[in-house]
């Protein structure tokens, strides 16, 4: 079935052609219909399988809908609810993007920025929300925001927003829009406590569940190299100077490590930039955007970038270390391999990361695929990285072996 076969908009049909979305993925296959028709939606689907577009579209087109009704006013009716605020930002882009031929207004809200520019937006009008929760109930609180004309509340990303504590936030919420609504419900892993929230926030809803086995995305090859801690920024640079064209992003277990191996980097003469919730709002955006339009190809970052980020043709996915939390690594190798795209990720493994490494296999059900360095290979990557200006060992084999610069 392709897209112009639906029964949406024309509008949507057009901007879905422009936008060279033909047929719809599994997850909007099963998904969207269901959304039509007004019913409750549980879905669980891998990162990059277009599960946000499974919503946006069958939400602009009952927007347009609305917009036909002769007592038709501008006002909020859909609120999409995320963990995170470059998520925020990303769904926002993704409205704006297939809505592009539609007068649907949508409004990004999230902390983080000043809220006097949010503010006057919704003073404008608008009828799309997505929003953090914080600055969310921050502005309902003050008059703002106005939620009681709400027919579709969406929950994105709804394991993160439960690990985050939002929970009480869902549930509050709910009680703030009008009791007859819609609520989609989406999630890319499911456990005992996303299904207990589920089944208290949705109603008798459809579930949708594209969850393979392994949950990491079969169009991802992920590995893990055997690689101890201290030596780890020596491979990193080797693999940035021997794919020189390619974009890396680096994961990092904390702010403090990000910091470092950008500075570490910069020291061998390679540019990177550091991505963290330590660095201010709207120099993340700003990040990102230079991310993803290759005028920095390093980003080094923590946890904050595993969701939410979607980087067009990204190509490596690099595990600098392991993370804490076995799902973070199914998030983190999801930033590449998106959609029909192939991508890689690649793992540093410390002695000491091996039973994060255990972790994850048993999460995924599934041995990571060993990356084998030999002896000598491990050796000459460290040989070649170096700075000899700072290599004691080598200078001491130049002096002590008199074959050194013999072939």
């Amino acid at each position: 079935m392709k897209f112009e076969d639906y029964p949406i908009d024309q509008l949507l049909k057009d901007q879905l052609a422009v936008l060279g979305f033909k047929r719809p993925t599994d997850i909007q296959y099963r998904a969207i219909k269901h959304i039509l028709d007004g019913e409750d939606v549980m879905a669980v689907a891998q990162t990059g399988t277009g599960k946000t577009a499974a919503f946006v579209i069958p939400v602009l087109h009952k927007l347009l809908k609305y917009r036909s009704k002769k007592n038709f006013k501008v006002c909020i009716r859909c609120i999409v609810l995320v963990p995170t605020r470059e998520l925020a930002q990303q769904i926002t882009g993704v409205f704006e993007q297939i809505g592009a031929q539609t007068k649907i207004k949508v409004i990004g809200l999230y902390g983080g920025v000043e809220q006097d520019a949010q503010i006057s937006q919704l003073n404008k009008g608008a009828e799309v929300l997505i929003a953090t929760p914080g600055r969310m109930f921050d502005l309902i609180a003050q008059g703002h925001l106005d939620v009681s004309d709400v027919h579709t509340l969406v929950l994105d990303e709804a394991d993160l927003m439960l690990d985050l504590g939002f929970n009480k936030d869902i549930h509050d919420i709910k009680k703030k829009i009008p009791a007859k609504h819609q609520t989609l419900f989406f999630t890319a892993t499911i456990n005992k406590k996303i299904k207990a929230l589920a089944y208290d926030v949705v109603r008798s809803a459809i579930r949708i569940q594209l969850s393979p086995q392994n949950p990491v995305s079969k169009n991802v090859h992920h590995a893990v190299a055997f690689i101890e801690m201290d030596d780890k920024r020596f491979f990193l640079e080797n693999m940035i100077e021997e794919y020189p064209e390619a974009r890396f992003l680096v994961f990092a277990r904390t702010k403090v490590r990000v910091e470092r191996i950008v500075k570490a980097l910069e020291r061998a003469g390679l540019k990177a930039e550091a991505l963290h919730g330590g660095v201010a709002q709207n120099e993340r955006f700003a990040l990102l955007d230079r991310f993803r339009a290759s005028e920095n190809k390093v980003l080094i970052t923590t946890d904050v970038a595993a969701r939410g980020i979607d980087i067009p043709n990204m190509e490596y996915v690099v595990n600098y270390d392991l993370p804490d939390n076995p799902e973070n690594y199914v998030h983190r190798c999801g930033r590449t391999g998106r959609g029909t795209a192939l991508g890689q990720a690649l793992s540093f493994c410390s002695q000491d990361e091996i039973p994060l490494l255990e972790a994850i296999e048993a999460y995924t059900g599934e041995e990571v695929l060993r990356y084998e360095i030999s002896e000598g290979e491990y050796k000459a990557i460290l040989f070649d990285a170096i700075d000899p200006n700072y290599n004691w060992q080598k200078l001491i084999q130049e002096n002590e072996d008199p074959n050194f610069w013999l072939d």
